[in-house]
């Protein structure tokens, strides 16, 4: 079950509390421990091209447009 479909029926059990209840118990998204969507961007949250070395924790490409803020020069 995907994200998305599981919120969509989270909207439709709003009004029964208790089927509500058991359905969040069975089939809510587990929380990741390991893996690649465990580091994110700190800046826009996606999980990918993530730039982890020098604990920068930024995509590539909010690195790219923070770059000179932060202090990086680009050599060629």
């Amino acid at each position: 079950m995907t994200i998305s479909s599981y919120t969509k029926v989270f909207k439709q059990l709003k009004s029964k509390p208790v089927k509500l209840k058991k359905f969040i118990k069975h089939n809510s998204p587990k929380p990741r421990k390991f893996g690649k969507n465990t580091k994110r961007c700190v800046r826009c949250a996606n999980p990918r091209g993530r730039v982890g070395q020098y604990k920068l924790n930024l995509c590539r490409r909010c690195f790219r447009e923070i770059a000179k803020e932060i202090g990086w020069k680009k050599y060629s």
